[in-house]
């Protein structure tokens, strides 16, 4: 099983025809700003510099990863204190934490969950980081290793751990894709099936699995579909005024008879969804377009036929279950005492 290239910052023009992206970058219209220079003024991000400079690098932007800490730990807290380890431990008490695989998987979310223990930590703390996002880890592997306050330790542990098996088992299920279809052109996208307020971090998971992303937000791109046909009175209506109104946008659009991908092509779609295509009409549709256009294939995607519908050289399989449906990775955190 080979392991996939770790995330990297990619920054996307409009789409061209050609090879697919390396695994572990961003798909064509993303809008995940990977290669910006986030703002790291101080004054704007609390968290250690370094942090947020590794954060800002994998495409994450430090300062909404430090809200989102934020959010997570006063959710829990409610606006008092962690009552059972307030009554348990020790004030002075210090203890070294590691966070372990339970399962196999890959990894994704290790720096989120430091900002977790940034904003908790009230002393310094050491960190000691074994693996990196992206990793393919076995079970009973460490992952990372945190020294501070146990009261801090504590209190951040759901919460670091919430987002850290979430985005883990993100990175996983994607990465069952990603093997699915080695040694094929085509890559396994996401969608904007996300939880809300976690898209970034959902999506730098799918990249962390070595996949790649789909739009961001409604703004990256457009993706004209079937409500969009019916609201304009036709698929080469609808594509016709989205152009008009935004030239420079790469413009998606979804179809589901061979008709409509003629119709599409002749209008001059950069992307065409297939939607609910089987993989004998999915060939069909690659023959038609004969390399003119990206192709990506929705609806009745499963990891057992992912490999008949890459054999027929769709670009792209546009899978939502990769942010709405993935287990959890199963990490938890192994407490020891420390003089």
């Amino acid at each position: 099983m080979s392991t996939p290239d770790r995330p990297q910052p990619v920054s996307l023009p409009l789409p061209t025809l050609g090879p697919p992206a390396e695994a572990g970058g961003c798909g064509d219209g993303c809008g995940c700003g990977a290669g910006e220079d986030f703002d790291l003024d101080p004054l704007e991000c609390g968290l250690d510099p370094d942090l947020a400079q590794l954060l800002a690098e994998a495409g994450l932007d430090p300062v909404q990863v430090e809200d989102i800490a934020h959010m997570a730990i006063e959710e829990d807290l409610d606006q008092g204190v962690d009552i059972t380890t307030v009554a348990t431990v020790a004030e002075d008490s210090r203890s070294a934490g590691d966070f372990t695989a339970r399962e196999a998987g890959t990894v994704a979310g290790l720096h989120i969950a430091e900002a977790v223990l940034s904003v908790v930590c009230t002393d310094e703390f050491e960190v000691e980081r074994h693996v990196e996002d992206g990793d393919r880890v076995e079970a009973g592997q460490k992952l990372l290793t945190v020294r501070t306050r146990t009261r801090d330790l504590l209190t951040a542990e759901r919460s670091a751990l919430n987002l850290l098996c979430r985005l883990s088992g993100i990175a996983t299920t994607t990465a069952r894709w990603v093997d699915a279809l080695e040694g094929t052109t085509t890559q396994v996208r996401d969608t904007r099936k996300t939880t809300p307020g976690l898209r970034a971090l959902e999506k730098y998971a799918v990249r962390c699995g070595g996949g790649v992303n789909h739009r961001m937000s409604l703004s990256d791109a457009a993706l004209v579909k079937d409500n969009h046909v019916v609201a304009a009175g036709g698929v080469a209506a609808a594509f016709k005024l989205v152009r008009e109104e935004f030239p420079g946008v790469a413009i998606e659009v979804e179809v589901d008879t061979l008709h409509q991908v003629r119709e599409v092509l002749d209008a001059g779609a950069d992307l065409i969804l297939l939607d609910n295509f089987t993989p004998a009409e999915t060939a069909e549709a690659v023959a038609i377009v004969g390399g003119q256009a990206f192709l990506e294939s929705s609806g009745r995607l499963t990891l057992d036929n992912a490999r008949a519908y890459a054999d027929t050289g769709v670009n792209f399989l546009a899978v939502g279950a990769l942010t709405h449906s993935s287990p959890i990775l199963d990490i938890g955190l192994d407490l020891r005492a420390e003089a």
